[in-house]
Protein backbone atom coordinates (compact mmCIF):
# COMPACT_ATOMS: atom_id res chain seq x y z
CA UNK A 1 0.00 0.00 0.00
CA UNK A 2 1.41 3.03 -1.07
CA UNK A 3 1.46 6.38 1.04
CA UNK A 4 -0.92 8.89 -0.26
CA UNK A 5 -0.30 12.93 0.09
CA UNK A 6 -3.81 14.68 1.81
CA UNK A 7 -5.28 16.99 -0.74
CA UNK A 8 -4.61 20.34 1.77
CA UNK A 9 -1.11 19.36 1.59
CA UNK A 10 0.43 21.49 -1.21
CA UNK A 11 3.36 20.12 -3.20
CA UNK A 12 5.46 23.21 -2.75
CA UNK A 13 4.77 22.48 1.31
CA UNK A 14 6.34 18.97 0.94
CA UNK A 15 9.42 19.69 -0.78
CA UNK A 16 9.99 23.07 1.44
CA UNK A 17 9.34 20.57 4.60
CA UNK A 18 11.59 18.11 2.74
CA UNK A 19 14.38 20.22 2.02
CA UNK A 20 14.28 21.48 5.62
CA UNK A 21 15.08 18.31 6.79
CA UNK A 22 17.83 17.34 4.01
CA UNK A 23 21.25 16.10 5.64
CA UNK A 24 23.88 15.96 2.86
CA UNK A 25 27.13 14.18 4.05
CA UNK A 26 30.84 15.40 3.69
CA UNK A 27 32.32 13.73 0.80
CA UNK A 28 35.66 13.97 0.18
CA UNK A 29 38.18 13.54 -2.74
CA UNK A 30 35.72 13.83 -5.35
CA UNK A 31 36.71 12.95 -8.71
CA UNK A 32 36.56 15.28 -11.20
CA UNK A 33 34.55 14.52 -13.83
CA UNK A 34 35.53 14.88 -17.71
CA UNK A 35 34.79 18.37 -19.40
CA UNK A 36 31.37 18.36 -20.20
CA UNK A 37 30.46 15.56 -18.34
CA UNK A 38 29.03 14.55 -14.59
CA UNK A 39 25.99 16.67 -15.86
CA UNK A 40 22.35 16.20 -14.74
CA UNK A 41 20.06 13.89 -17.83
CA UNK A 42 17.48 16.47 -16.71
CA UNK A 43 19.40 19.19 -18.35
CA UNK A 44 20.84 17.27 -21.06
CA UNK A 45 16.66 15.86 -21.83
CA UNK A 46 16.06 19.82 -21.59
CA UNK A 47 18.49 21.08 -23.77
CA UNK A 48 17.84 18.15 -26.78
CA UNK A 49 14.21 19.12 -26.32
CA UNK A 50 14.69 22.20 -27.13
CA UNK A 51 16.27 21.74 -30.03
CA UNK A 52 13.61 19.65 -31.25
CA UNK A 53 15.76 16.97 -33.21
CA UNK A 54 15.41 12.92 -32.07
CA UNK A 55 18.25 11.55 -29.56
CA UNK A 56 18.69 8.73 -27.95
CA UNK A 57 20.18 6.94 -25.21
CA UNK A 58 21.87 3.38 -24.89
CA UNK A 59 20.89 0.87 -21.81
CA UNK A 60 23.41 -2.16 -20.75
CA UNK A 61 23.14 -4.52 -18.34
CA UNK A 62 26.53 -5.75 -15.99
CA UNK A 63 27.78 -9.20 -18.01
CA UNK A 64 28.05 -12.29 -16.22
CA UNK A 65 31.84 -13.38 -17.28
CA UNK A 66 35.17 -10.82 -17.18
CA UNK A 67 35.46 -11.46 -21.09
CA UNK A 68 32.00 -10.16 -20.69
CA UNK A 69 32.96 -6.94 -19.09
CA UNK A 70 35.88 -6.71 -21.14
CA UNK A 71 33.85 -7.00 -24.27
CA UNK A 72 31.03 -4.51 -22.92
CA UNK A 73 33.82 -1.83 -22.24
CA UNK A 74 34.96 -2.19 -25.86
CA UNK A 75 31.72 -1.78 -26.78
CA UNK A 76 31.51 1.28 -24.80
CA UNK A 77 34.28 3.17 -26.73
CA UNK A 78 32.56 2.54 -29.88
CA UNK A 79 28.91 3.29 -29.06
CA UNK A 80 30.00 6.74 -27.49
CA UNK A 81 30.72 8.06 -31.27
CA UNK A 82 26.92 8.18 -32.20
CA UNK A 83 26.89 10.32 -29.11
CA UNK A 84 24.09 9.04 -27.15
CA UNK A 85 22.15 11.20 -24.29
CA UNK A 86 23.23 8.93 -21.59
CA UNK A 87 23.59 5.81 -21.00
CA UNK A 88 21.91 3.03 -18.09
CA UNK A 89 23.93 0.26 -16.36
CA UNK A 90 21.40 -1.85 -14.79
CA UNK A 91 21.04 -3.13 -11.13
CA UNK A 92 21.21 -7.22 -10.34
CA UNK A 93 18.01 -8.17 -8.72
CA UNK A 94 18.77 -8.29 -5.12
CA UNK A 95 22.01 -6.09 -5.77
CA UNK A 96 23.65 -9.04 -7.13
CA UNK A 97 25.76 -7.00 -9.40
CA UNK A 98 25.79 -3.68 -7.45
CA UNK A 99 29.80 -3.80 -7.20
CA UNK A 100 29.89 -4.04 -10.63
CA UNK A 101 26.85 -1.75 -11.85
CA UNK A 102 29.62 1.14 -10.21
CA UNK A 103 32.23 0.24 -11.26
CA UNK A 104 30.89 0.01 -15.03
CA UNK A 105 29.11 3.56 -14.03
CA UNK A 106 32.37 5.01 -13.31
CA UNK A 107 34.68 3.45 -16.07
CA UNK A 108 31.95 4.86 -18.51
CA UNK A 109 32.09 8.54 -17.40
CA UNK A 110 35.95 8.79 -16.69
CA UNK A 111 37.12 6.38 -19.32
CA UNK A 112 34.66 6.06 -22.27
CA UNK A 113 33.05 9.93 -21.63
CA UNK A 114 29.61 8.79 -21.69
CA UNK A 115 27.23 10.08 -18.92
CA UNK A 116 26.02 7.52 -17.14
CA UNK A 117 22.36 6.70 -15.60
CA UNK A 118 23.04 4.03 -12.65
CA UNK A 119 20.54 1.73 -11.83
CA UNK A 120 19.64 1.58 -7.91
CA UNK A 121 17.13 -1.16 -6.60
CA UNK A 122 16.38 -1.50 -2.56
CA UNK A 123 14.95 -5.24 -2.87
CA UNK A 124 17.09 -7.20 -0.35
CA UNK A 125 19.77 -4.39 0.10
CA UNK A 126 20.10 -3.01 3.30
CA UNK A 127 20.19 0.73 3.81
CA UNK A 128 23.43 1.20 4.55
CA UNK A 129 24.48 -0.24 1.08
CA UNK A 130 22.35 1.78 -0.57
CA UNK A 131 23.92 5.13 1.34
CA UNK A 132 27.79 3.23 0.46
CA UNK A 133 26.67 3.36 -3.28
CA UNK A 134 25.17 6.76 -3.28
CA UNK A 135 28.25 7.73 -1.83
CA UNK A 136 30.25 6.09 -4.12
CA UNK A 137 28.44 7.80 -7.02
CA UNK A 138 29.28 11.66 -5.46
CA UNK A 139 32.70 10.30 -5.12
CA UNK A 140 32.78 9.71 -8.62
CA UNK A 141 30.73 12.77 -9.71
CA UNK A 142 28.25 10.36 -10.76
CA UNK A 143 24.90 12.14 -11.05
CA UNK A 144 22.10 10.20 -12.49
CA UNK A 145 20.15 7.36 -10.08
CA UNK A 146 17.18 5.68 -11.53
CA UNK A 147 15.34 4.55 -8.55
CA UNK A 148 13.71 1.29 -8.87
CA UNK A 149 12.26 -1.35 -6.44
CA UNK A 150 13.72 -4.17 -7.99
CA UNK A 151 13.04 -7.76 -9.12
CA UNK A 152 13.52 -10.84 -6.26
CA UNK A 153 17.02 -12.31 -6.19
CA UNK A 154 17.70 -15.47 -8.08
CA UNK A 155 15.71 -18.44 -6.70
CA UNK A 156 12.85 -16.02 -4.89
CA UNK A 157 9.26 -15.52 -6.65
CA UNK A 158 8.00 -13.39 -3.80
CA UNK A 159 9.56 -9.78 -3.51
CA UNK A 160 10.19 -8.94 0.38
CA UNK A 161 11.52 -5.78 1.76
CA UNK A 162 14.67 -6.24 3.94
CA UNK A 163 14.23 -5.84 7.62
CA UNK A 164 14.60 -1.86 8.72
CA UNK A 165 15.41 -1.27 4.46
CA UNK A 166 12.42 0.54 1.58
CA UNK A 167 9.40 -1.15 1.38
CA UNK A 168 9.39 0.74 -2.26
CA UNK A 169 10.64 2.83 -5.16
CA UNK A 170 9.16 5.86 -3.91
CA UNK A 171 10.62 4.96 -0.35
CA UNK A 172 14.08 5.31 -2.05
CA UNK A 173 13.07 8.36 -3.75
CA UNK A 174 12.41 10.11 -0.59
CA UNK A 175 15.68 8.74 0.89
CA UNK A 176 17.82 9.71 -2.05
CA UNK A 177 16.35 13.15 -1.98
CA UNK A 178 16.32 13.60 2.00
CA UNK A 179 20.49 12.45 2.43
CA UNK A 180 21.80 14.30 -1.35
CA UNK A 181 18.85 17.38 -1.71
CA UNK A 182 19.46 17.91 -5.21
CA UNK A 183 22.81 16.44 -6.07
CA UNK A 184 21.43 13.56 -8.36
CA UNK A 185 18.83 13.80 -11.12
CA UNK A 186 16.67 10.85 -10.27
CA UNK A 187 14.67 8.56 -12.97
CA UNK A 188 11.60 6.48 -12.09
CA UNK A 189 9.44 3.89 -14.31
CA UNK A 190 6.35 4.05 -15.94
CA UNK A 191 4.75 1.19 -16.96
CA UNK A 192 2.28 1.84 -20.07
CA UNK A 193 1.00 -1.74 -19.74
CA UNK A 194 0.52 -1.63 -16.12
CA UNK A 195 3.29 -3.40 -13.96
CA UNK A 196 3.34 -6.94 -14.28
CA UNK A 197 2.32 -7.41 -10.88
CA UNK A 198 -1.21 -5.99 -11.50
CA UNK A 199 -1.56 -7.03 -14.95
CA UNK A 200 -3.63 -10.49 -13.97
CA UNK A 201 -5.66 -13.36 -16.38
CA UNK A 202 -9.13 -12.89 -17.70
CA UNK A 203 -12.13 -14.48 -16.54
CA UNK A 204 -14.05 -12.36 -19.31
CA UNK A 205 -13.04 -10.78 -22.17
CA UNK A 206 -16.57 -9.42 -23.14
CA UNK A 207 -16.32 -7.51 -19.96
CA UNK A 208 -13.06 -5.92 -20.89
CA UNK A 209 -13.63 -1.94 -21.31
CA UNK A 210 -12.18 -0.25 -24.73
CA UNK A 211 -9.00 0.83 -22.44
CA UNK A 212 -8.23 -2.09 -21.33
CA UNK A 213 -9.17 -4.11 -24.60
CA UNK A 214 -5.64 -2.00 -26.23
CA UNK A 215 -3.42 -3.65 -23.06
CA UNK A 216 -4.64 -7.56 -23.09
CA UNK A 217 -1.67 -9.72 -23.08
CA UNK A 218 -1.90 -13.41 -24.83
CA UNK A 219 0.55 -15.95 -24.15
CA UNK A 220 0.71 -19.52 -24.05
CA UNK A 221 0.16 -19.19 -20.53
CA UNK A 222 -3.52 -17.18 -21.48
CA UNK A 223 -5.36 -14.06 -21.37
CA UNK A 224 -4.19 -11.10 -18.87
CA UNK A 225 -4.94 -7.47 -18.08
CA UNK A 226 -4.25 -4.60 -16.13
CA UNK A 227 -8.01 -3.46 -15.24
CA UNK A 228 -8.75 -0.14 -15.19
CA UNK A 229 -8.71 0.25 -11.24
CA UNK A 230 -5.24 -1.00 -11.00
CA UNK A 231 -3.88 1.31 -13.99
CA UNK A 232 -4.95 4.31 -12.57
CA UNK A 233 -3.50 3.09 -9.16
CA UNK A 234 0.18 2.85 -11.04
CA UNK A 235 -0.62 6.26 -12.49
CA UNK A 236 -0.86 7.70 -9.15
CA UNK A 237 1.61 5.96 -7.51
CA UNK A 238 4.02 7.27 -10.57
CA UNK A 239 3.02 10.92 -9.74
CA UNK A 240 3.59 10.63 -5.97
CA UNK A 241 7.53 9.21 -7.51
CA UNK A 242 7.85 12.22 -9.31
CA UNK A 243 6.24 14.71 -6.24
CA UNK A 244 8.83 12.79 -4.17
CA UNK A 245 11.27 13.81 -6.74
CA UNK A 246 11.64 11.92 -9.60
CA UNK A 247 12.92 14.26 -12.32
CA UNK A 248 12.12 11.92 -15.52
CA UNK A 249 10.40 8.62 -16.38
CA UNK A 250 11.78 6.09 -18.06
CA UNK A 251 9.17 3.02 -19.76
CA UNK A 252 8.55 -0.44 -19.36
CA UNK A 253 9.11 -1.85 -22.97
CA UNK A 254 6.41 -1.76 -25.07
CA UNK A 255 5.77 -2.89 -28.63
CA UNK A 256 3.18 -0.42 -30.12
CA UNK A 257 3.85 2.87 -30.05
CA UNK A 258 -0.10 3.77 -29.80
CA UNK A 259 0.15 2.24 -26.11
CA UNK A 260 2.95 4.74 -25.15
CA UNK A 261 1.27 8.25 -27.02
CA UNK A 262 -1.86 7.26 -24.83
CA UNK A 263 0.32 6.84 -21.40
CA UNK A 264 1.69 9.63 -21.91
CA UNK A 265 -1.76 11.90 -22.67
CA UNK A 266 -2.66 10.02 -19.48
CA UNK A 267 0.31 10.91 -16.73
CA UNK A 268 -0.28 14.98 -18.23
CA UNK A 269 -4.00 14.12 -17.29
CA UNK A 270 -3.12 13.77 -13.86
CA UNK A 271 -0.64 16.56 -13.63
CA UNK A 272 2.75 14.77 -14.34
CA UNK A 273 4.67 16.94 -16.52
CA UNK A 274 8.34 15.52 -16.33
CA UNK A 275 10.07 14.11 -19.26
CA UNK A 276 9.02 10.40 -20.20
CA UNK A 277 11.56 8.48 -22.66
CA UNK A 278 10.25 5.89 -24.02
CA UNK A 279 12.01 2.13 -23.15
CA UNK A 280 12.27 0.42 -27.02
CA UNK A 281 13.38 -3.01 -26.54
CA UNK A 282 15.58 -4.28 -29.33
CA UNK A 283 14.59 -7.20 -31.16
CA UNK A 284 18.01 -9.26 -30.79
CA UNK A 285 17.32 -13.24 -30.99
CA UNK A 286 13.96 -14.85 -31.41
CA UNK A 287 14.13 -16.93 -28.12
CA UNK A 288 15.37 -13.78 -26.32
CA UNK A 289 12.32 -11.91 -27.31
CA UNK A 290 9.70 -14.35 -26.63
CA UNK A 291 11.04 -14.97 -23.17
CA UNK A 292 11.28 -11.60 -22.11
CA UNK A 293 7.80 -10.63 -23.17
CA UNK A 294 6.75 -13.79 -21.21
CA UNK A 295 8.76 -12.45 -18.29
CA UNK A 296 7.50 -9.34 -18.44
CA UNK A 297 3.89 -9.78 -19.48
CA UNK A 298 4.36 -7.33 -22.74
CA UNK A 299 1.49 -7.26 -24.93
CA UNK A 300 2.54 -8.53 -28.58
CA UNK A 301 0.41 -7.72 -31.45
CA UNK A 302 -0.62 -10.52 -33.33
CA UNK A 303 0.72 -8.94 -36.05
CA UNK A 304 4.02 -9.14 -34.67
CA UNK A 305 4.04 -12.40 -33.55
CA UNK A 306 2.67 -13.72 -37.03
CA UNK A 307 5.79 -12.10 -38.58
CA UNK A 308 8.40 -12.94 -36.48
CA UNK A 309 7.41 -16.96 -36.26
CA UNK A 310 7.05 -16.40 -39.90
CA UNK A 311 10.96 -15.70 -40.21
CA UNK A 312 12.57 -18.91 -41.62
CA UNK A 313 14.28 -21.08 -39.71
CA UNK A 314 16.39 -23.24 -42.03
CA UNK A 315 19.55 -23.10 -40.41
CA UNK A 316 20.42 -21.36 -36.75
CA UNK A 317 22.81 -19.32 -38.28
CA UNK A 318 20.28 -17.77 -40.74
CA UNK A 319 18.01 -17.65 -38.69
CA UNK A 320 19.75 -15.29 -35.93
CA UNK A 321 20.71 -13.27 -39.29
CA UNK A 322 16.96 -12.78 -40.10
CA UNK A 323 15.54 -12.44 -36.76
CA UNK A 324 18.25 -9.29 -36.43
CA UNK A 325 17.19 -8.24 -39.89
CA UNK A 326 13.56 -8.41 -38.86
CA UNK A 327 15.05 -6.38 -35.56
CA UNK A 328 16.21 -3.66 -37.26
CA UNK A 329 13.25 -3.22 -39.69
CA UNK A 330 10.94 -3.36 -36.50
CA UNK A 331 12.68 -1.12 -34.33
CA UNK A 332 13.30 1.75 -36.65
CA UNK A 333 9.69 1.77 -37.66
CA UNK A 334 8.37 1.74 -33.42
CA UNK A 335 10.57 4.74 -33.44
CA UNK A 336 9.53 6.65 -36.59
CA UNK A 337 6.05 6.52 -35.46
CA UNK A 338 7.08 7.62 -31.84
CA UNK A 339 9.23 10.95 -33.47
CA UNK A 340 6.27 11.11 -35.85
CA UNK A 341 4.29 11.30 -33.09
CA UNK A 342 6.10 14.49 -31.16
CA UNK A 343 8.32 12.23 -28.95
CA UNK A 344 12.20 13.21 -30.27
CA UNK A 345 14.02 10.92 -27.24
CA UNK A 346 14.38 7.42 -27.69
CA UNK A 347 15.46 4.71 -24.89
CA UNK A 348 17.12 1.98 -26.90
CA UNK A 349 17.66 -1.67 -24.43
CA UNK A 350 20.63 -2.68 -26.15
CA UNK A 351 20.97 -6.09 -24.35
CA UNK A 352 24.74 -5.49 -24.87
CA UNK A 353 24.56 -6.09 -28.82
CA UNK A 354 25.58 -3.68 -31.56
CA UNK A 355 24.26 -5.09 -34.55
CA UNK A 356 20.73 -3.99 -34.16
CA UNK A 357 21.36 -0.97 -32.40
CA UNK A 358 23.27 0.50 -34.99
CA UNK A 359 21.16 -0.94 -37.95
CA UNK A 360 17.82 1.29 -36.44
CA UNK A 361 19.66 4.72 -35.72
CA UNK A 362 20.97 4.00 -39.72
CA UNK A 363 17.32 3.74 -40.64
CA UNK A 364 16.49 6.89 -38.65
CA UNK A 365 19.45 8.13 -40.17
CA UNK A 366 20.56 8.97 -36.70
CA UNK A 367 23.99 7.03 -37.29
CA UNK A 368 27.49 9.15 -37.61
CA UNK A 369 29.72 7.11 -39.64
CA UNK A 370 33.30 6.90 -37.40
CA UNK A 371 36.78 5.51 -38.60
Amino acid sequence: VHAHRSPNQSLYHLITMAAAEVVEPVVEDVREAPKGLGRKISDIIAEKEAAKKPYFAFEYYPPRTEDGVKNLLKRFDKMVQQGPAYADVTWGAGGATSDLTLELCVKMLHDHKMEPNMHLTCTNVLPENVNKALSDCRKNNIRNIVALRGDPPVGQDKWEATEGGFACALDLIKHIRKTHGDFFCISAAGYPEGHPNVILPVKDESALSDDEKTRVVRNEDGVFVCNDADYAKELAYLKEKVDAGADFIITQMFFESALFVKFVKDCRAIGITVPIMPGLMLIQSFGGFKRMTKLCKSRVPAELTTAIDAIPNESKESHDKLVKEFGIEHGAKMCQELIDAGFNGLHLYTLNLETVTYGVLDKLGLKKEVA
